[in-house]
């Protein structure tokens, strides 16, 4: 069978399972069983899917995607974060769309701690929404800003869902980190710009209200207190890496356990809830190593029957520059983002994507930084977004419709897009911090 017709009954089985209900990680593990008993010659297949299965998930370099997803799980489960929300609240006095601003500063601090946006959404959806529909606040001032604060959890390392794409990609996971921080720092300060020239230029989206004053001491307590241990948090993270002290995986290791310290000493961390913690874990953990294990077989079975091979053939051969074909393939995963959601676009396109990006010359810490970005826009893409319904399930019954939900995000679908251009046109923006790391 010709290369293009195996990518088209397995990427069409692939769908129909989707469609069914099965879930990520068996969808693709029932193409691999199937895949390997037909094309690698039946038992001998399944040997080396086992094989391929033990050799896929032991590596050290994964660890920190357990350890991200550990410090999320006690950030949330001990509240921590709503202290951090109370912390930043007290600097933005006045200032146009101040709750909006306050989500989008919470949500970039969250985003150190989280590393998922669903869950991001979820703390800060519960937290700023009843209030700021209170102050009368619309829901393009609401849930959009919050929809897309949260999303920065995608950007801002510690990111489960780039130390997975990294590891896909066979990316080098600490030099991909420092990759995005700028990017997702960007987002953050455009997301606040925007908001205060949009509540300036239309006040009625968030009526101002009457601030409690708080005066610079107790501003100052608050910093030191909830905000500043964040820093030390960042610092083992990341900071450690910089100086040479530790590998990334030792890093999000010391990262996880400064968060244990702290949400003892802050947030009333309880031998329950980092039990709670754990379990939460492990779960999640599982489940993206199922998904790791299905990856890397499905990538050798396109490449096997000379899928891959076939494709990067087909792209080397157009005659357009490669930065028509970089925009090309961004316009086809924002395409498959209104419809799937970002593990099972990861795992479908980057065996294929990562050889095109080789063969285009592609740096491949920028290409994975700007796909990721893509794969944040798709958390918040209508029709199925996952962070919208994740939205539509925090917030009080009726409030807000999703047609509402849908409308409020357009405007920072944008904003993620003018960001990728950016990174496309500059990408220093993505290489000079990676450049630092020893």
């Amino acid at each position: 069978m010709e290369w293009w017709g195996v990518l088209a009954l397995v990427f069409g089985s692939m769908f129909i399972l989707f469609m069914i209900g099965l879930p990520i990680a068996f969808s693709f593990l029932t193409i691999n069983i199937i895949g390997v008993i037909v094309l690698w010659n039946g038992e001998a297949g399944l040997n080396q899917l086992i094989l391929n299965i033990f050799s896929s998930v032991s590596k050290f370099s994964l660890l920190p995607i357990p350890m991200f997803i550990l410090m999320g799980e006690i950030m949330f489960r001990t509240g921590l974060g709503f202290k951090v929300f109370e912390a930043v609240g007290k600097w933005f006095g006045n200032l146009p769309g101040r709750l909006s601003i306050v989500a989008v500063g919470s949500g970039t601090l969250f985003s150190v701690l989280s590393g998922s946006s669903v869950a991001s959404t979820a703390l800060l959806g519960s937290l700023l929404v009843p209030d700021m529909q209170k102050k009368g606040y619309s829901p393009a001032m609401t849930v959009g800003p919050i929809l897309g604060s949260a999303g920065l959890a995608t950007m801002i390392p510690p990111t489960a869902l780039g130390i997975l794409l990294a590891s896909l990609a066979s990316i080098p996971v600490g030099h991909f980190l420092f990759a995005i921080v700028v990017p997702g720092l960007l987002l953050a300060v455009i997301f606040v710009l925007y908001i205060i020239i949009r509540c300036y230029l239309q006040p009625e989206l968030a009526p101002a209200y009457d601030v409690e004053k708080v005066s610079l001491s107790e501003k100052l307590i608050g910093t030191v207190k909830y905000i500043l241990p964040l820093g030390f948090i960042v610092f083992l993270l990341l900071g450690v890496i910089i100086l040479g002290i530790a590998t990334p995986t030792q890093s999000a290791v010391l990262g996880a356990l400064g968060t244990v310290v702290l949400s003892y000493f802050y947030g009333g961390l309880s031998w329950e809830k980092f039990w709670d913690s754990l379990t939460g874990t492990l779960r999640s953990s599982v489940m993206i190593f199922m998904i790791i294990i299905g990856s890397t077989t499905f990538g050798q079975i396109l490449s096997y029957t000379g899928v891959t091979q076939g494709l990067v053939q087909l792209v080397g051969n157009l005659e357009f520059p490669p930065l028509i074909i970089l925009v090309i393939i961004q316009i086809v995963l924002l395409i498959l983002g209104c419809f799937m959601e970002p593990l099972s676009i990861m795992m479908m396109t980057l065996p294929i994507l990562m050889p095109i990006a080789g063969t285009m010359g592609f740096d491949p810490l920028w290409f994975g930084a700007i796909m990721l970005l893509n794969m944040q826009v798709a958390t918040i893409t209508p029709p199925f977004g996952m962070d919208l319904f994740a939205m539509k399930a925090v917030i009080p019954k009726d409030s807000i419709s999703m047609k509402e939900i849908y409308k409020a995000v357009v405007p920072f679908i944008l904003l993620n897009l003018a960001v990728m251009a950016l990174m496309i046109i500059f990408p220093s923006l993505t290489l000079w911090l990676p450049s630092f790391v020893k």
